[in-house]
């Protein structure tokens, strides 16, 4: 189990012209790294969470548009850019909801357009440096999220997460579970419950195993068991992740989230998201203009039975994620610090510390 700290989550092998990750539709049971090379293969990655977690989707998707600019043939600026363009059209359109990877791909696309004068082989070298950029920035930016996240929890706390917004979902440390691995490190012990997070198990599958992997006492709920396990007084804290995040403070996580938040306000439990800035998209006004993803029935009738668990024909409701309202949210977890009510004002000084306008992520 420990072997999964000992690989990156997503990686670049520029030598063979390859995105290296880890198949997470295999964990727990085997650890699998596949080296992508088509485009073809990276957008699948992507739209069947091979690769997923906000943050980990937008270093994935600048390591897949790099390599297709490896790939541009030409030496005229316009070719390039109009065969570049296509390139990040159709990995932009494997995951709607996440913010980051369109935010990823309008980074890169920058250097791009910023470098009109200079060669081909120029802008291909500095779109290599940016993409190695934007993953050494995440794993800064996780430390830092994991920061601020500890000096809100005491050693020996109890923290409910749900989904998966560790290691497995970022380069290094994750966003939600950063807290807890940067306090492993320093030798603090947490008690954390995890939601299986149905339909696709992340807390039960990747949660728990990067937890057990990192010796933290861990125990998994079913999703229905939150409520329990909150009157009994285990919980000391909720920490989410979250996809995206409006000018509002609403926040939109892997369905399930809202319940939680909803249980945590009536027990009196203080209810976090954390996530990069690069989440926050002032652009949208509240979650109701975030879009959700809907995702195919049959992981909900067919994934994890050796028979459908449904009658045939049946009609299926499955979106990916569900948007958390603000009132019900105790503060935003970011790298700058904490973002708290009234998030309408909070969330747009988060930009001014960090010395950009919030246009630079919402647009």
């Amino acid at each position: 189990m420990k072997d999964i700290l000992a690989f990156e989550t997503v990686a670049l092998d520029d030598e063979n012209s390859k995105l290296v990750i880890i198949d997470q539709t295999q964990l727990p049971g085997r650890v699998e790294i596949l080296h992508l090379e088509t485009q073809q293969e990276i957008f699948e990655a992507i739209y069947l969470l091979k690769v997923r977690g906000a943050p980990a989707i937008g270093v994935a998707a600048a390591f897949g548009i790099y390599l297709a600019a490896k790939r541009i043939q030409t030496e005229d600026y316009s070719s390039f850019y109009q065969d570049y363009k296509k390139a990040s059209d159709y990995l932009e359109s494997a995951r709607p909801t996440a913010v980051n990877l369109a935010w990823a791909l309008r980074r890169m696309e920058q250097v791009v357009t910023e470098n009109a004068d200079k060669s081909i082989s120029q802008i291909k070298a500095l779109l290599l440096q940016e993409c190695r950029a934007i993953k050494e920035e995440d794993t800064d930016m996780c430390r830092r999220i994991g920061e601020h996240g500890l000096s809100v929890l005491k050693d020996g706390a109890g923290v409910l997460t749900h989904c998966n917004a560790g290691l497995l979902a970022t380069s290094k440390y994750g966003t939600a579970l950063a807290p807890i691995h940067l306090g492993r490190e320093r030798g603090m012990n947490f008690r954390v419950f995890t939601d299986e997070t149905r339909p696709l198990l992340q807390g039960a599958r990747l949660s728990a195993f990067e937890l057990m992997a990192d010796g933290v006492d861990t125990t998994v709920i079913c999703d229905n068991m939150a409520s329990q396990v909150m009157k009994n007084g285990w919980v000391d804290a909720v920490f989410v992740g979250c996809d995206r995040v409006a000018a509002n403070g609403d926040a939109c996580n892997k369905i399930g989230t809202s319940g939680v938040a909803i249980l945590a306000k009536h027990y009196g439990i203080p209810f976090y998201v954390l996530g990069p800035t690069s989440t926050i998209d002032l652009s949208t006004p509240t979650g109701d203009d975030i879009p959700i993803e809907q995702r195919p029935a049959e992981e909900i009738t067919h994934m994890w039975y050796e028979k459908p668990m449904a009658p045939d024909g049946v009609k299926v409701y499955n979106p990916a994620f569900d948007v958390t309202d603000h009132e019900l949210i105790t503060g935003i977890i970011t790298e700058h610090g904490i973002a708290r009510p009234p998030y309408t004002e909070s969330l747009k000084e988060l930009f001014t510390k960090q010395g950009t306008s919030a246009k630079g992520c919402g647009e």
